[in-house]
């Protein structure tokens, strides 16, 4: 059942992530800690996945997310549709290597960074699944990788 559960999450995860074949214009919600300890949603596009190991996010380098991760790695990423819902649970971590930034680089980046890949207010977050839970098939399940 795990395999076939994490196989219909990729592909969740692929309709929501903007550098997939099967891309469908949705957007993620990412949960960070905030600097009283609080986690806070923020609505955002998956820019890049593998599978639901890594997720990679264009973000702005001195913006809310990119402060919240410096401060505090761990981290939430939800997708969800209206018959499903995937929670990854792990750690985010920033990158600035122009390799990672240009790799997931789209268009839809552009209007917040208008230098481009070398905008030096754009950075990367990588986040990293440690544990996860879905409803999948109208059943919850869970599981670590």
């Amino acid at each position: 059942m795990s395999k076939q559960v994490i196989e219909k999450m990729k592909k969740i995860v692929a309709a929501q992530t903007v550098k997939s074949d099967g891309y469908k214009g949705e957007f993620c919600s990412l949960v960070l800690v905030d600097c009283e300890g609080y986690p806070t949603a923020s609505v955002l596009t998956a820019a890049k996945s593998d599978g639901i190991k890594h997720i990679w996010f264009g973000v702005i380098r001195d913006g809310n997310k990119a402060v919240r991760a410096a401060a505090n790695k761990k981290a939430s990423v939800h997708f969800g549709t209206a018959e499903h819902s995937v929670t990854l649970v792990g750690e985010v971590e920033i990158l600035d290597d122009v390799e990672t930034k240009k790799d997931i680089w789209y268009d839809g980046l552009a209007p917040h960074f208008p230098e481009g890949v070398t905008d030096p207010n754009y950075c990367v977050l990588k986040f990293t699944t440690k544990r996860w839970n879905a409803f999948v098939d109208w059943t919850d399940n869970e599981g670590v990788l």
